[in-house]
């Protein structure tokens, strides 16, 4: 995520690097740096210019503490101006109203669709709600039987009248639907266009008067650069929505719509989409966006990821096991598929921070726990239980069965071994907290 405006920063800071002192040359050198870094991630040219010289005034007003480098005391000024920028602070859902309206606008192939069942799975599963998402695109050929399929996938009800042609009546009876049968949010996906025309804009407008929703949210392909800042600019002069949903940004490599979108439609990024996964949506926080550009990681939305996939009872039973070191396959094939649940791999480890800009080179391939899984699954249910019982002979059929070598199955059982003998000294107290000791004490903040 954002990895060509990482590779720029980055550069731009080296100015800095050795320096002794902040002066008007080396942070005017900085900042024109700074600003083609911007340029080039696609950022609005009036927001890129307008930023920079926030910082080069905050920058040139600080004394440098002899304990920090004027390249660390910078880094610290631009995390916080890039979090103003990308909002400030977070900007929750409006969902006291029962039901609450939620309409999805935006352009073909932005994820309406994909992010209406996202959101519908996210107010379930989190907010304890009960959606219903209503089929309101009635042009799109497939687009009804997407979002049935979607609301299947998540356990969620869909109205959908295949009678009708007239999104505005759709949408209505959506909401009557949802008083009737109790349902306390109401998700309406509207159909989209190829380009912004009137016909769309009277369309979705009429949907609106109709519906008076409580929140109407934007979506957007964060991908598509500036096209997506004019996009939502001009949607918002006639809806005046109340928030942003940038989807696809975990393959967006140079953030120019993240960084730009609220300075030009001073409207909030509500969501972010990471993945295809109904599961890959989150919550945007402006300052863990701004540390995750920097390349200082986002330890506490890694740490939020984990614990919507991990069940506490869960987590109990297996330290049962651990300590008793009964940790068996079984459980290793779960913690696994997990893991992935969580999201794209190569952007999880980006989030650990110093970890982002060691593995920016490297190709994470997010198939790589496949052959793992596939000997697991040649595994018998006893030898998945026990794995001390898998002799040489055993390994051999394994490897036979799952399509690998007896190499590769015996670098996963002595893997396995290892960290199943780690996990149980982790797992005892009175070793952990010696191992803790004779660690070297970690380094502090950057500034």
């Amino acid at each position: 995520m954002f990895q060509n405006l990482q590779d720029k920063l980055d550069r731009a800071f080296k100015v800095l690097k050795g320096q002794g002192n902040i002066t008007e040359i080396n942070v005017a050198e900085t900042m024109k740096e700074i600003r083609k870094a911007l340029l080039d991630a696609d950022v609005n040219y009036k927001t890129a210019k307008t930023f920079t010289d926030d910082v080069k005034q905050k920058a040139l007003g600080q004394n440098v503490l002899t304990s920090i480098s004027p390249g660390q005391l910078l880094t610290k000024i631009m995390n916080d101006e890039l979090t103003a920028l990308m909002g400030g602070t977070v900007s929750d859902l409006d969902i006291s109203t029962n039901p609450t309206v939620i309409l999805i606008a935006g352009l073909n192939g932005a994820g309406k669709t994909t992010f209406s069942g996202k959101l519908a799975n996210y107010l379930r599963d989190k907010k304890g709600k009960k959606p219903l998402l209503v089929a309101g695109d009635v042009y799109r050929p497939a687009a009804v039987d997407q979002l049935q399929v979607l609301g299947e996938q998540v356990n969620v009800p869909v109205y959908v009248n295949r009678e009708s042609n007239d999104p505005v009546a759709i949408a209505k009876e959506g909401v009557e639907e949802a008083k009737r049968n109790g349902n306390n949010i109401v998700i309406i996906d509207t159909a989209g266009r190829l380009a912004i025309d009137e016909a769309l804009m009277n369309e979705i407008s009429a949907v609106k008067d109709a519906t008076k929703p409580h929140e109407i949210l934007f979506v957007v392909d964060s991908m598509t650069g500036q096209d997506a800042v004019n996009t939502a600019k001009a949607f918002n002069d006639r809806l005046d929505f109340t928030g942003v949903v940038l989807t696809k940004l975990d393959g967006d490599t140079r953030g120019g719509a993240a960084l730009s979108i609220k300075s030009v439609v001073n409207k909030p990024i509500k969501f972010i989409g990471t993945g295809e996964k109904m599961e890959a949506l989150d919550v945007f926080h402006p300052d863990r966006m701004a540390s995750r550009i920097l390349g200082m990681g986002d330890v506490v939305s890694l740490v939020e990821r984990a614990q919507q996939q991990f069940d506490e009872k869960q987590a109990a039973e297996l330290q049962k096991k651990i300590r008793k070191n009964k940790f068996d396959f079984n459980d290793f094939k779960t913690q696994i598929q997990q893991i992935k649940k969580m999201g794209n791999m190569k952007d999880l480890m980006g989030m650990i921070p110093g970890i982002g800009k060691a593995i920016k080179d490297v190709d994470i391939d997010d198939n790589a726990f496949k052959p793992i899984e596939a000997i697991i699954d040649s595994m018998t249910p006893f030898e998945r239980e026990n794995p001390d019982a898998i002799d040489a002979k055993r390994r051999l059929r394994i490897a036979k069965g799952s399509g690998t070598n007896i190499n590769e199955v015996n670098k996963l059982m002595k893997q396995f071994a290892d960290m199943r003998k780690v996990m149980k000294q982790m797992s005892n107290p009175g070793i952990a907290s010696k191992m803790m000791r004779n660690m070297p004490k970690m380094p502090g903040k950057p500034f």
